[in-house]
């Protein structure tokens, strides 16, 4: 009974706290980031956190939804959002192309295999004049109807994120409950031991990554969509991956609540360094997640050193991340009437 008020409690937070941000338009903006970066740290979960392949390259799959989403606006004068199931098959398709063989690899290989890939699609599309090379491309400057999703207030956009986060926790729910769930923890914890046993482990992969690309693209159209503009650093660039993994890692990868658990720590800890630290002589911001990059004088490396700084404490301290501190219970022995209990 005292974790469902707590459940019940928590939910009724999320649906209020518009309302109780509503005077600051910059809570009110930094409760739909939250929200935007648990939906692509949640969809990383799916494959990194309980399938255990640790993927450094899904900002291909996040900048393919935004992508698909200006360019239905740019090139054939749609809303973005009717972009964003073009951008979810694409992905689907490009991770079932590239998954064949990088699932085959094991532990760092795969991972600096997907870090390969990333790059070379962000090269690439800095050179596509379809998609506006270097200078990326806009969506519409004023909305047209509610279907372009073009609000000046964020708080459209944190119900419309919120839907979409408790849709994809949902399913996740379902898949860790299921018999793939128990497919990707054994393929996790070892994956020879769970070929023996008869799990196909290549497919449960492939699906893992498949899946986990199509939501990681449906984030990279509702960043869009808030955003207006997409460029190949903003949506390709290896920092968006960064912030994926480090968000799960932070809650808890592998665990349904981590990465909102991680992005309800990182994205306010992004905005506030980049606030007091970014300095005065910054020549360039970008926006990745809706948090500040700082490229240029002053501000440089400052997301990087979060980032590592982040990465040392999980590794050092808290490798199963913050929610594996819930319910732990104490190693020592209790004594009953002088005798260990």
């Amino acid at each position: 009974m005292p974790r469902r008020l707590l459940h019940v409690a928590l939910v009724v937070l999320a649906l209020a706290y518009p309302l109780l941000a509503s005077d600051s338009a910059v809570y009110s903006r930094l409760g739909a980031l939250v929200l935007l970066g648990a939906i692509g740290g949640s969809a990383w979960n799916i494959v990194g956190g309980y399938a255990g392949q640790v993927s450094v390259g899904h900002a291909v799959f996040f900048g393919v939804g935004a992508y698909s989403a200006v360019t239905a606006y740019v090139h054939l004068g749609l809303p973005p959002i009717l972009g964003a199931p073009v951008g979810m098959a694409l992905s689907v398709l490009i991770a079932a192309v590239i998954g064949v063989p990088t699932l085959r690899l094991s532990g760092h290989y795969f991972s600096m295999a997907t870090i390969a890939v990333g790059e070379l699609v962000r090269v690439l599309s800095s050179t596509s004049d379809f998609l506006g090379g270097a200078q990326g491309l806009g969506g519409p400057a004023l909305p047209r109807s509610a279907f372009d999703l073009s609000f000046v207030s964020a708080t459209p956009y944190y119900y419309i994120f919120l839907a979409v986060l408790a849709a994809l926790l949902w399913l996740t729910h379902r898949i860790e409950r299921g018999r793939m769930g128990f497919y990707l923890r054994a393929i996790k914890d070892s994956e020879r031991a769970a070929r023996s046993l008869g799990v196909s482990a290549g497919r449960y992969k492939l699906y893992a990554y498949m899946l986990s690309a199509a939501f990681t693209s449906l984030a990279g159209a509702l960043y869009l969509c808030m955003y207006q503009f997409v460029d190949p650093e903003s949506g390709f660039g290896i920092l968006i991956s960064v912030k994926m993994v480090v968000m799960a890692a932070l809650g808890g990868a592998g665990q349904l609540f981590g990465p909102l658990v991680g992005a309800l720590i990182l994205v306010p800890l992004e905005e506030l360094s980049n606030s007091y630290l970014g300095g005065k002589d910054t020549a360039v911001t970008l926006m990745m997640f809706g948090g500040k990059i700082v490229v240029g004088k002053g501000g440089a490396g400052i997301t990087f050193v979060v980032y590592g700084a982040i990465i040392v404490v999980i590794a050092r301290f808290l490798p199963s991340g913050l929610l594996s501190l819930i319910g732990r219970r104490p190693t020592g022995r209790r004594t009953v009437g002088g005798h260990a209990d």
